[in-house]
């Protein structure tokens, strides 16, 4: 186990090295200049030339790099060229909201995709099957932002349960943060839960056509007994990985709801950004949620061989 989880390692520090290179270039071509947009189009050559000097934009690319990476590793994400404010100081306050925002909405699609997809697979071809794939399919055609509207209208504005948007701030308390994230968590939520039913069902049907099934049903398990005793644990390698990919997406892919529900994550401080060209903020949240996936798909390949041991022999 231990040499295959540093086998894991090495390749994360080697996709962590190659992802900093990729999104330092991509940003750095993008057209317009931070100083320019914030000086405006008006500004003198020498007062540019000195904004530049004090951003540090007028130093050659490669050292520019080297010092955005060296101080990752030391945890200095720079200085925001707008707020003139630390950006570590800005993730670290739209963390709070994006990260619960993202386990809750991660325990909602779980919690949700379990039971419907065991349960479509314990029918197959029945009526009850049929229902339960058409609402998956419903749930993947479906933008989640369209489910926040549609959420909105009927919570907030007809029901008037929760906010229509906001975040009052996790200092007044545990349940006025929870409910304002609850509405976008579920959005969140929704299509992911369809797409985890639907894998969870194809692969506990794969399981329960195998030999060992009908092995242990011949030695007088139920079918329910079998499919919880066995067929589910060896059914759960590819939706661990799809479980990974969903957390990795809600963090990183909650720019939208973020938008829609006015909440102050790290959604829209890179929407945010982009509009006002602070490359150095835009760059340390993107290699950050970048990180993310990487390391949750890290802990998902350590999760493949806790549950698969035959992963760990083939190292």
């Amino acid at each position: 186990m231990a040499r295959y989880a540093l086998k894991r390692l090495i390749s994360l520090i080697v996709s962590l090295a190659i992802a900093s290179v990729v999104i330092f270039l991509v940003i750095e071509v993008a057209p317009g200049d931070p100083a320019s947009f914030m000086l405006g189009i008006n500004a003198q050559p020498e007062t540019l030339a000195a904004l530049r000097g004090e951003l540090g934009l007028d130093q050659p690319k490669l050292a520019r790099y080297l010092s955005w990476v060296g101080g990752l590793v030391q945890g200095d994400f720079g200085t925001s060229y707008t707020y003139r404010t630390p950006v570590a100081q800005m993730i670290a306050d739209r963390l709070w909201i994006s990260l619960p925002l993202a386990i809750y909405a991660l325990i909602l699609s779980t919690a949700i995709a379990f039971p419907v997809g065991i349960y479509a697979a314990a029918r197959r071809g029945r009526i009850g099957d049929v229902t339960v794939m058409g609402a998956t399919q419903l749930g993947v055609a479906i933008p989640n932002f369209w489910f926040a509207m549609i959420l909105v209208l009927i919570f907030a504005i007809n029901l008037r349960w929760f906010s229509a948007g906001g975040f009052p701030g996790w200092e007044n308390g545990l349940w006025p943060g929870l409910k304002a994230l609850t509405l976008p968590a579920i959005a969140l939520a929704l299509p992911q839960a369809a797409i985890l039913a639907r894998v969870m069902r194809s692969s506990l049907l794969d399981r329960l056509g195998e030999d060992f099934m009908r092995t242990a049903r011949a030695k007088g398990l139920t079918q329910r007994q079998a499919l919880y005793r066995h067929a589910l644990r060896n059914a759960l390698i590819p939706v661990l990985t799809i479980i990974g990919l969903q957390f990795s997406f809600l963090i990183a892919g909650a720019i939208i709801i973020e938008q829609v529900f006015f909440l102050p994550g790290l959604g829209r401080l890179v929407f945010q950004a982009i509009s006002q060209r602070d490359l150095i903020v835009v760059e340390s949240v993107v290699m950050l949620l970048v990180f993310a996936v990487i390391v949750v798909n890290f802990v998902v390949d350590l999760a493949y061989a806790a549950v698969d041991p035959r992963l760990r022999s083939r190292t």
